[in-house]
């Protein structure tokens, strides 16, 4: 079964303005392009021909409007993405959407989602509110997912806690969210999510921000005697187990974020083994089109076994029996 897990949808009751044929850009208040909006993100008949088109069985449901936001959003979006699962029956299955920072209200509509509605996992984004994803707050979090069974899935944050950096350039949206990917999975290693939560799966978008390439560095800082940090409460810290332990074990990645360009998926290859890989889009938004959503597919399919490992065979370590 070829699974879409990085597939997005808005509902439409959250988009205030009409679309028709434009596109409407967001911006933050710091200036930054934040999120494009535009029709194809309800019109759910569009998603099937192109799924149909492209061979795509399933496609898992998230929206940034319910990504870590406020309860009544969550619980409206988590709505919506149950609505779409009876209204396409087999095509589409939903994403949860509980703020990771809200508290017990959050968490109950976590475990809501889990147990009434059956969604596989969680989305949420990669910082939020000033916080990091290493911050203590996350904890109950991180402890709930584990019980539950529930993998995440980081999408990179629409709103960087500081976007003042990329304030030119549309920086933030081109390589500011990647390194905020980065980020997450070297605090979340070095923290000791895992160690502290090891059955915790965590999907990274993007390929992980594109960390392959860097991880030739990321290893070497690991070594805290060389590089003198060893002693330092905060960069002295490290997991109790290799680097690449928790790459092989707690994380996977997903082919989204890089507008279907088959290059960036070679680039993961070199370090990121094929079966922590599984295929995503990121449609409708880094993909509008049927043309490039097929090409895409063809071209992961032409790596031989390692592309059927990130199509096909990769899909039941994120949804299990479901599929």
């Amino acid at each position: 079964m070829l699974v879409d897990f990085h597939h997005h949808f808005t509902p439409r009751e959250l988009i205030k303005q009409d679309p028709g044929d434009k596109l409407i850009l967001n911006y933050d208040e710091n200036g930054a392009p934040s999120y494009t909006v535009h029709r194809m993100l309800y019109e759910l008949d569009t998603h099937i021909a192109m799924m149909d088109a492209c061979g795509i069985d399933l496609a898992v449901l998230s929206s940034a409007a319910g990504m870590s936001s406020s309860i009544e959003l969550s619980k409206l979006v988590n709505e919506k993405a149950k609505q779409a699962e009876k209204d396409y029956p087999g095509r589409f299955l939903g994403f949860a959407h509980a703020n990771p920072l809200g508290g017990a209200e959050a968490l109950r509509e976590l475990a809501r989602c889990a147990d009434e509605y059956g969604f596989p996992g969680v989305t949420i984004t990669s910082e939020q509110d000033g916080h990091y994803i290493d911050a203590p707050e996350y904890e109950p979090f991180w402890s709930e997912c584990e019980k539950r069974g529930l993998f995440v899935f980081v999408h990179p944050a629409l709103k960087l806690n500081e976007s003042r950096q990329f304030d030119a350039y549309d920086l933030a949206r081109s390589v500011g969210r990647e390194f905020s990917l980065i980020m997450v999975i070297i605090r979340l290693i070095n923290s000791g999510v895992f160690d502290r939560h090891p059955k915790l799966i965590v999907h990274m978008s993007h390929l992980g921000g594109g960390i392959s390439s860097m991880l030739g560095r990321i290893r070497s800082y690991q070594d805290k005697v060389f590089w003198g940090t060893l002693g330092n409460p905060r960069h002295g810290i490290g997991p109790e187990k290799e680097f690449d332990y928790y790459i092989a074990n707690n994380l996977m990645f997903d082919s989204g974020g890089f507008c279907g360009v088959i290059g960036s998926v070679k680039t993961a290859l070199v370090e990121i083994p094929a079966d922590r890989i599984v295929f995503g889009t990121d449609y409708p938004q880094e993909i509008r089109t049927i043309d490039v959503t097929k090409n895409f597919v063809e071209e992961i399919r032409a790596l031989g076994s390692d592309g059927e490992k990130i199509l096909t065979g990769n899909v039941k370590k994120l949804l299990g029996g479901r599929v």
